[in-house]
């Protein structure tokens, strides 16, 4: 018998690794000590030790390394290579995201546009029962100044993720360090099927496309990325507080809350504020990058190697978050500062459309789509098209160059 000391340094595993493995019955000890609770290794359990510490290096989960140890030699094989070819194909596609990254940093600081171009933001915004729900919990606005979704949850879900948004608009006459274009007001772009409203027969995805979005001229001086910040922060520390309330006025909405993905224009810069598993989306040079963290039990498994994606979309805690405005406790939200580039377009969204369409699908579309409106209804049809289990809720936002926008509503560039 090996003590858990010497046994770890056989393997090359620590005695920490060890216990963990003991726990989730990957790599159980011969015998534990009744008297001392020692754990005892026999050496026969060395081989299966070394072949766990080789797959960890590989990167391999510990859900899929159970699989591994329990087959036999060849189909072991098998899946190893599997698993590596599947590893060297997210190697490609992070690959992608790393030059990305690279021209982005290597560009912050630096004109994006031509001296005096001005920017816009064109956008568009609905959120959709599905084919599965009674009632409609998403919410999705749009103006020209804020992008917001969001998904409640509990009996009184359809008011928290609107009372989340309405907090959050007050952002847009938001005038501290600004100064605005003259001209007609924005007016929100967005549409939200009720229950009762099933749409046109045929077309579950017809009722939802908003009326064509004016491209609103960004404001002539931006606001400070700390002042942008602070204001989304406060601005959700509001959401949370509205939301706490409509508990507090009724115990039958006790456990009712919203997640919520935000982001304020500034005319150069976007501010993103993110809490939940709604999600925001970037398409820049053809490419597609999803830009928020999920706040989720399955993801905090997959970001310690101990789940796969593949894995996570059936885990039976998928649905579990880790961080949402539920007024029990105060959320902490994800804030970051995004520089703009003419030909950008974002995507937020509900779990309603990334939990059914394919990530490819949703490439397809927001590469193919003309206008944000067209996009937003080929959204909300690829999801009804998978069986529409969830309410969902989309934005979708282009950064264009304002030279010549005309300032009358409803009319984009070159229209």
């Amino acid at each position: 018998m090996l003590t858990i000391g010497e046994f770890a340094r056989a393997s090359r595993l620590s005695p920490k690794a060890l216990r963990l493995y003991d726990e989730l019955r990957l790599l159980t000890p011969a015998r534990v000590d009744p008297d001392s609770g020692y754990r005892l290794y026999e050496p026969g359990q060395l081989e299966r030790a070394r072949l766990v510490a080789w797959l960890r290096r590989l990167g391999m989960p510990l859900a899929r390394i159970r699989v591994v140890c329990d087959l036999p030699p060849a189909a072991a094989a098998a899946e190893v290579a599997a698993f590596w070819a599947q590893a060297e194909a997210d190697l490609a596609s992070r690959r992608d995201l790393a030059a990305f990254l690279a021209t982005y940093l290597s560009a912050k600081g630096t004109v994006m546009t031509a001296p005096g171009a001005a920017l816009a933001i064109r956008c568009a915004a609905a959120s959709d029962i599905g084919l599965s729900r009674p009632v409609n919990q998403d919410s999705a606005y749009a103006s020209g100044r804020l992008l917001a979704v969001a998904d409640g949850m509990g009996h009184a879900g359809d008011r928290a993720s609107a009372a989340a948004i309405d907090a959050l608009k007050s952002l847009e006459a938001l005038e501290t360090l600004e100064t605005r274009v003259p001209g007609p007001a924005p007016g929100p772009a967005g549409y939200s099927r009720p229950a009762e409203d099933p749409g046109p027969a045929g077309d579950p995805a017809q009722a939802v496309l908003p009326p064509p979005a004016a491209a609103v001229p960004a404001p002539a001086r931006a606001a400070g990325p700390g002042n942008l910040l602070s204001a989304l922060a406060q601005a959700v520390e509001q959401a949370e507080a509205a939301v706490q309330d409509i508990a507090a006025a009724d115990p039958a909405q006790r456990g009712s809350g919203t997640t919520l993905t935000a982001m304020l224009w500034s005319g150069s810069q976007l501010a993103l504020v993110h809490v939940g598993d709604t999600r925001a989306y970037l398409l820049r040079g053809g490419e597609l990058f999803q830009i928020t963290h999920d706040h989720t039990v399955v993801q905090s498994l997959i970001d310690q190697g101990q789940l796969t994606a593949e894995e996570a979309r059936s885990h039976p805690e998928r649905a579990l978050l880790l961080r949402a405005l539920d007024g029990t406790q105060a959320a902490v939200p994800d804030l970051s500062l995004h520089d703009v580039r003419p030909g950008d377009r974002y995507l937020l969204c509900s779990d309603g459309l990334t939990t059914v369409a394919p990530s490819g699908g949703v490439h397809q579309v927001l590469r193919g789509a003309a206008e944000p409106a067209v996009a937003v209804r080929e959204l909300i049809g690829l999801a009804n098209s998978g069986g529409g289990p969830d309410n969902i809720a989309c934005v979708v936002a282009d950064i264009v160059e304002a030279t010549g926008l005309a300032a009358g509503p409803g009319t984009p560039p070159g229209e």
